[in-house]
């Protein structure tokens, strides 16, 4: 049994953690153990590592805020979920191990059938993109939203969701490779962000959509690229933001926010799930994985990599070429 540990943190992410041997734990009452099937790499763990993100656990801790598992073993007074049940893993586990023990009323059973590497992506991403579609402006099919930094792994969700919902997506990318996989994906216009050829990007989205007017604009940039976003808006538009990938505040110039009376707003899905009521949660959660179990909802996988391997897949993870989410897996 591996678990992936670190007993500090620093602006390398991949020098404090390692992968840490350790015995088969003893199963309290209620408790189960689990295998960890599927458990994805996200920006918020690499900040985690580096200190940088807004909840920080203490120290020592095990890496990992979602993922998808397999119960292998019950503890005492345990009847369900059942051996061998696909379960989600509470948010802020550990997930990045081979095992773990959780108490069986906070697991969530999941399809058998579906692919858990999908599956193991649901908790952040999927209701990031979906909820910033639908919390803050009131969208209609075929209506326009801009997003940059859209080849993330919430990007890739965004796209696709607003597909289903008869929206139209402009897409900006940091460079040109970009274009041609997301397109095939599905997304309207990609367009790599900044001043091309003599042309701001407000200018060519304008052209790239025939002059619509865009209501919503997601950043996950900050910095210049916020205010890039905000040029592209109609009057009375609203930006959200949701990271800050730029290391930079985000930038909006007054005669944008005066003349153009733009909205900024933020989102952070654990405030989500602090406030939302349980109804609401499983609405969004069973439209999620209702749509990944029939194959409409899947993000693309840059690679795999196995618990021992936590140094490279957090490289590889932190790293700006990827072209997909990093995921630990069992095999």
């Amino acid at each position: 049994m591996l678990k992936a540990e670190y007993q500090t943190r620093g602006p390398v992410p991949q020098d404090v953690i390692e992968a840490i041997s350790f015995e088969k734990p003893i199963l309290a009452d209620g408790q189960v153990l689990l295998e960890m099937l599927a458990a994805p790499i996200n920006p918020s763990d690499v900040l985690t590592l580096t200190g940088q993100y807004g909840i920080l656990p203490p120290l020592p801790a095990i890496g990992g805020n979602e993922g998808v598992a397999k119960v292998v073993e019950h503890g005492p007074g345990v009847v369900g979920p059942d051996i061998g049940q696909t379960v989600l893993l509470p948010m802020g586990i550990g997930s990045w191990a081979t095992h773990m023990v959780a108490d069986a009323k906070s697991l969530v059973p999941l399809p058998n059938g579906v692919d858990p590497i999908q599956l193991s992506m649901i908790t952040i991403n999927p209701p990031t993109a979906s909820l910033m579609l639908s919390e803050f402006v009131d969208l209609e099919p075929g209506d326009w939203v801009i997003q940059n930094a859209a080849n993330s792994g919430v990007g890739s969700y965004l796209v696709a969701l607003a597909k289903l919902r008869g929206l139209k997506t402009v897409n900006v990318v940091r460079r040109e490779s970009l274009i041609e996989p997301m397109l095939a994906a599905g997304a309207d216009v990609v367009l790599v962000d900044g001043n091309l050829d003599g042309l701001s990007l407000s200018k060519r989205v304008k052209a790239a959509t025939d002059g619509a007017d865009i209501k919503l604009g997601i950043d996950a940039v900050g910095g210049a690229a916020t205010n890039r976003l905000g040029e592209t808006l109609c009057d009375g538009g609203t930006i959200v933001n949701y990271g800050a990938m730029s290391g930079e505040p985000c930038t909006l110039a007054p005669t944008i926010i005066i003349f153009k009376d733009i909205t900024v707003r933020g989102f952070w899905l654990a405030k989500w799930f602090r406030t939302a009521t349980p109804e609401r949660q499983k609405e969004v959660f069973g439209n999620i994985i209702g749509l990944i179990a029939t194959g409409k909802l899947s993000a693309p996988i840059h690679a795999t990599y196995k618990v021992k391997d936590i140094k490279e897949a957090i490289t590889v993870a932190a790293g700006g070429e990827r072209k997909g989410k990093v995921v630990l897996v069992k095999d």
